[in-house]
């Protein structure tokens, strides 16, 4: 024989009603996973228990995108429903969603920030888990890149650099080498070049050339004699060289 059916009705014993809810409950979650597993419905699932906890299901898809498309689509339909209303039935209309929409954000904030974690559930505590993971990843890729980047940056501009350098090195050398070359073609030049010593230049002695014979003045064309020279005075060897 199958089973009877059971009245539906408020179950008077506290602890079987709370035995009740957690099956009903675990149930509940499993059918909602089925459904957007089996279907590949998007699903989201909100139980609130008689002392107010929170329990909360959603597929693979935040919970806050869910009730954002809920909240578009049901806006959408009662704007078309109601255009003749006046804007003020809107506006109390749309406050107590937008307040319950700020207080589930506010509630998932706390959550990523790993706080008021007490009422979540092994499944949710996984999905924040999950959340968080792909999120660190997203982070993890976008520095990696970013130091890619900075580190490519920062090779060009060391090969700039080092040809840079090179390029000044080897015009510091070609500049030292044209130095050298100059001071070799002016020591080459003072060596074939001699200067004459200053008693030559100013007249204040002459020299004897050959057999001490000594040159003639306008003096002695008149018959004064200039003093006699000393015939010892030569031409130096070095100028009889050149």
């Amino acid at each position: 024989m199958g089973r009877g059916k059971v009245e539906l009705k408020r179950i008077e014993n506290k602890i079987s009603r709370q035995v009740t809810f957690s099956k009903r409950r675990s149930g509940l979650l499993k059918k909602a996973n089925e459904i957007s597993v089996l279907c590949d419905a998007e699903v989201a699932l909100i139980v609130f228990s008689a002392k107010g906890k929170l329990f909360e299901y959603s597929t693979d898809t935040s919970m806050e995108r869910i009730i954002e498309k809920y909240e578009r689509h049901s806006y959408a339909e009662k704007n078309h429903t109601m255009n003749s209303k006046p804007k003020e039935n809107n506006l109390c209309i749309e406050h107590p969603k937008l307040m319950a929409r700020l207080e589930v954000l506010q509630r998932n904030m706390r959550n990523y920030e790993g706080e008021d974690l007490d009422p979540l559930s092994l499944r949710e505590l996984q999905s924040l888990q999950q959340q968080l993971d792909s999120a660190l990843k997203r982070i993890r890729t976008r520095k990696n890149q970013l130091m890619q980047e900075s580190i490519s940056v920062l090779q060009k501009k060391g090969r700039l650099l080092q040809e840079q350098n090179n390029s000044l090195a080897k015009k510091v050398k070609e500049k030292e080498k044209q130095e050298e070359q100059q001071q070799e073609a002016l020591l080459a030049q003072t060596s074939l070049t001699f200067t004459l010593p200053p008693q030559l230049l100013h007249g204040t002695s002459s020299l004897t050339i050959c057999g001490g014979q000594e040159p003639t003045t306008g003096a002695e064309e008149d018959g004064n004699r200039a003093p006699p020279r000393d015939p010892n005075t030569r031409i130096p060897p070095w100028l009889l060289r050149h």
